[in-house]
């Protein structure tokens, strides 16, 4: 089994609502993304995907996140904006796009700070 794994950043603000404490202030992040592929076989070049289509993808993906106010970005006008709901956003919004492709999506993770963050897979 093969897994590959690109890294790429976004910055935005959220608060989340319900929350007791500091996080429910405005508040933002630089946020770091880890996406995961796997596959049991290689393509006729020897690759399971090229790394710069997996990371246009995911950047696809991550762009309408990217310095907003991630309260007011869908679906996250109904669901807190959270490491772990922002992370199965992402799986979810890249497994959509990756259906033409010979490998599963394994892991999205999703770092808040250097220190935190969330992954979601199936």
């Amino acid at each position: 089994m093969f897994e590959l794994m690109i890294e790429t950043q976004f910055s935005s603000a959220h608060q989340l609502r319900g929350y007791k404490g500091k996080c429910e202030a405005l508040h933002g992040h630089n946020w770091r993304v880890q996406v995961t592929v796997a596959s049991d076989k290689l393509n006729d070049i020897g690759i399971v995907v090229d790394f710069h289509d997996l990371r246009a993808v995911t950047n696809e993906v991550i762009h309408s996140l990217d310095h907003a106010f991630l309260n007011d970005v869908f679906p996250f006008t109904e669901i807190n904006p959270s490491s772990e709901n922002i992370a199965k956003w992402i799986y979810e919004s890249i497994k959509k796009k990756l259906t033409d492709r010979d490998c599963d999506l394994s892991s999205v993770t999703v770092w808040e700070n250097e220190t935190a963050s969330a992954t979601y897979y199936e």
